[in-house]
């Protein structure tokens, strides 16, 4: 991947990453190059957010830090490799009648486009004698989804020319028959959209509770203070409508009379005062246990992310309502985030007719993780893990994810990482990732997927480093 691709990923990811369900771990490069098998491997300060209890464990650093480790994904289980592409390296292309009606059928699919990124500014762990392990984190965290039915991904494309819109209306925007126009819910059934970006100020701590020659207990815990940068979660299933979204200033969106008028009634308007201004607030917690029999067999099981986001600023909700006229044409260009928020996520010519509304209560993406590892030596460790989202909320899995990762030490200042991976959205991958050693420091870089990276079909575009992480020591 080079640079003008990682900056254009980085751009699609972190400027306006509307239009973009998440991959596991994308966090730290090591837990990468094995697709993200970690709840038996992370270790110190990597631990948090997927197994706290790991503090506890045998052979950890007694004091490990980072600074400026991080990760880009975005892949697509229904474009081409040519359409993917351009949203890539060339997304200020513009888009063509011929390429809309392509795009509309591209993107009529459970997972048409998922992507995350993870950036932890600076981390440290730090081993207390007899007492257990305390780490502490700084990390930005987003996730996004996007699965769209016939008739939504026709409305973005096509706008007023969708057939569901011309079907309902004259070209004057009048209802030809008020009676018979369709529910969002019936006409979007199967979508949905969705985006969380978090800031997140991170404490976990983790103890062995029994200590054997040849078994090994620990338990661990963590805590989470979470600045909400933005939400967007637009879900139509079953008859059943679930949408609302709130942005910090930093996405620019229009918000119409709102934005003009901020002491509009519940409409707590947020102006652009710069840096990552949240809109939510919320509290998270982990908690995790590890145990290890003899030198070789380690177990791990962890809940993750639990807790509730309170969400305050350019909050906008909407219930089910009949379809609406557009003005709009569609997305007129590859890189279609803000077009495509004025139509979903709240803005002036949105599909949704959204309500102000003062303060709205959402669970975090809580996950449920089960590990099993075997360390056969020094050199070689390998590792299962499942992942089971246990909500369907915005910056969660799509689907459980099964992974297998391998750990392989060639000489003692190079690590290989490798396995296969399947679910949280996306097709079987087999990630790579090298690390280097030289005493205390450590640093690599790694890919969730080289088939998506090299061949035709679901491709897939990722990238996590770090060179700056640094252990001194280890527990015993």
């Amino acid at each position: 991947m080079n640079f003008k691709s990682t900056a254009s990923l980085a751009a699609l990811l972190l400027g306006a990453p509307l239009m973009l369900r998440a991959q596991n771990e994308l966090s730290n490069f090591t837990a990468t190059g094995r697709g993200g098998v970690a709840n038996t491997f992370a270790s110190d300060y990597q631990a948090i957010g997927i197994n706290p209890g790991n503090l506890g464990r045998i052979g950890g650093a007694k004091v490990a830090f980072t600074v400026g480790e991080f990760g880009l994904g975005a892949g697509t289980q229904s474009l081409t490799r040519d359409q993917f592409r351009n949203f890539i390296y060339d997304y200020e292309k513009g888009l063509t009648r011929d390429d809309k009606l392509a795009l509309a059928k591209a993107f009529t699919s459970d997972n048409a486009l998922n992507a995350n990124a993870d950036a932890t500014t600076f981390a440290l762990a730090v081993a207390i004698p007899s007492l257990g392990t305390v780490a502490i984190s700084n990390r930005q965290r987003i996730a996004s989804h996007v699965a769209l039915n016939q008739n939504a991904a026709e409305i973005m494309f096509l706008g007023k020319n969708a057939p569901i819109v011309t079907n309902n209306f004259n070209p004057d925007g009048t209802p030809k028959n008020v009676a018979t126009l369709p529910q969002l819910s019936s006409a979007l059934d199967g979508t949905a959209l969705q985006l969380a970006w978090y800031n997140e100020y991170n404490i976990a701590y983790g103890n062995r509770v029994i200590d054997k020659p040849t078994f090994q207990l620990s338990v661990g815990g963590g805590y989470r203070y979470i600045q909400g940068i933005g939400v967007v979660d637009v879900r139509i299933d079953g008859g059943a409508v679930e949408a609302y979204s709130a942005l910090s200033p930093l996405f620019k969106i229009n918000y119409g009379s709102l934005q003009t008028n901020p002491n509009a009634s519940g409409f707590n308007y947020r102006t652009n005062a710069g840096g990552l201004q949240p809109v939510g607030t919320g509290h998270g917690f982990d908690f995790g246990v590890a145990m290890e029999a003899g030198k070789a067999l380690r177990l791990g099981l962890s809940l993750t992310d639990m807790g509730k986001m309170t969400w305050e600023g350019n909050l906008l909700t909407a219930n089910d309502q009949k379809l609406r006229y557009l003005e709009s044409e569609g997305v007129n260009s590859y890189n279609f985030i803000k077009e495509a928020a004025q139509l979903f996520a709240g803005g002036t010519e949105s599909l949704f007719q959204y309500q102000a509304q003062s303060k709205r209560t959402a669970s975090l993406p809580t996950k449920l993780r089960a590990g099993a590892g075997f360390r056969i030596s020094e050199y070689f460790e390998t590792g299962l893990d499942v992942t089971l989202p246990m909500n369907k909320v915005a910056g969660n899995l799509s689907s459980p994810f099964v992974g297998l990762g391998v750990d392989y030490k060639p000489t003692r200042w190079v690590r290989l990482s490798s396995g296969v991976t399947a679910g949280a959205g996306y097709s079987v991958s087999v990630p790579l990732g090298v690390t280097f050693t030289a005493g205390p420091y450590e640093g690599g870089i790694s890919t969730r997927d080289l088939t998506g990276l090299l061949f035709t079909e679901h491709p897939y575009i990722s990238m996590a480093a770090g060179f700056l992480r640094f252990k001194f020591g280890k527990v015993e």
